[in-house]
């Protein structure tokens, strides 16, 4: 009799676990149309003026002295921001990618044969380190033939003047000229990392706001809206305090920040347009947000940790420090615990 009962549970185990997805379109639990499109604006609106101050903050360091790149404060945020950065990447959008992709609503073939979350990742990593690199020569090597325009410039004004000193001029402009200099070159790659950096974070962020603006549950909208909106206006913190450092001009910092302030809205909004006729638990809706969770979750690594964490912790002014040093780590642990805890909720 035992043995009829264990031979019974073994089959249909199976089928009770394959009955919990049947991949077609479902009411959510809960769902009440009216009360989540309410959620949904105010979702909108709280994300909006969220990331707006978040990526705001960084760039007040003209009024607030303490916000200056050279600040020991500066180097704290960041390290928190960088921390919640790290934690979207490891904790939100790889799991959600890995869960996507390994659905039982798509097929076994060839979903089933190949880790491709892990791949995904991976490549995008990489394929963020070429990006990274590549730009970082073609603009120093501009920065390069810039300086030697100017040099040629200087040399051809002068040659029909005094031979000898135009042969020493051009010898000490070529000598300190042709070398781009640590502070330009800084300059140079903080640009590149705020740019890298903004595309991976636009990425996860439109995606998220589909997933929310789709969602015609309030049970799930709620607790999402607190856990987005502070999500975005750290997230902000960080990429604000990457173009701060950039020094870009008054139009291109304009136009970064209403891109990032705008980008979960407009999924959100883009959300609620499609959500009559969006079915989440489509094999395209899957792999699509599967994929795209991949490749935003490897940029976001990579830049957190490489661009982020180990360019300012290997810092001469961090290394110098044994105070700046533990306050960057507790920011770090900071930022990354709180926005590991809000996985509970989003």
């Amino acid at each position: 009799m035992n043995n009829t009962w264990i031979f019974l549970f073994l089959v249909l185990l199976p089928c009770m676990v394959l009955g919990d997805c049947t991949c077609e379109a479902e009411d959510e639990a809960g769902g009440d149309e009216s009360l989540a499109l309410k959620y949904k604006i105010a979702a909108l609106v709280s994300i909006l003026v969220a990331s707006a101050i978040g990526v705001s903050i960084p760039m007040l360091n003209k009024t607030f002295s303490a916000l200056r790149p050279e600040k020991d404060l500066f180097f704290m945020i960041k390290a928190f921001a960088a921390g919640v950065i790290l934690s979207t990447g490891f904790i939100h959008v790889l799991p959600d990618a890995f869960e996507k992709l390994t659905s039982p609503c798509l097929s076994d073939h060839p979903w089933g044969d190949f880790p491709f979350t892990g791949f995904v990742a991976m490549l995008s990593a990489i394929g963020t380190l070429m990006i990274d690199s590549l730009a970082t020569a073609y603009f120093n090597k501009s920065h390069f033939n810039d300086k030697d325009q100017v040099i040629d410039e200087e040399k051809m004004e002068e040659i029909h003047g005094d031979h000898l000193h135009v042969h020493t001029h051009a010898t000490h402009g070529h000598a300190h000229g042709s070398i781009p200099s640590s502070a330009s070159t800084d300059l140079l790659r903080h640009r590149v990392i705020s740019q890298v950096l903004e595309m991976g974070i636009v990425v996860h962020s439109v995606i998220i706001g589909i997933s929310l603006g789709a969602s015609v549950s309030p049970k799930t909208i709620r607790p999402l809206i607190a856990a987005l909106t502070f999500h975005q206006f750290f997230e902000g913190m960080g990429l604000g305090g990457c173009i701060s450092q950039a020094k870009f001009k008054t139009k291109a910092i304009i136009i970064m920040a209403l891109f990032f302030s705008l980008t979960t809205p407009v999924g959100i909004a883009i959300g609620i347009w499609i959500s009559k006729g969006y079915d989440e638990n489509s094999p395209r809706a899957l792999i699509v947000e599967g994929i795209l969770n991949a490749a935003s979750s490897g940029i976001l690594i990579y830049m957190a940790l490489v661009d982020l964490l180990a360019a300012d912790f290997m810092n001469p002014r961090i290394q110098g420090s044994g105070r700046l040093q533990i306050g960057a780590n507790v920011s770090l642990l900071l930022g990354a615990g709180c926005m590991s805890l809000l996985a509970k909720w989003a």
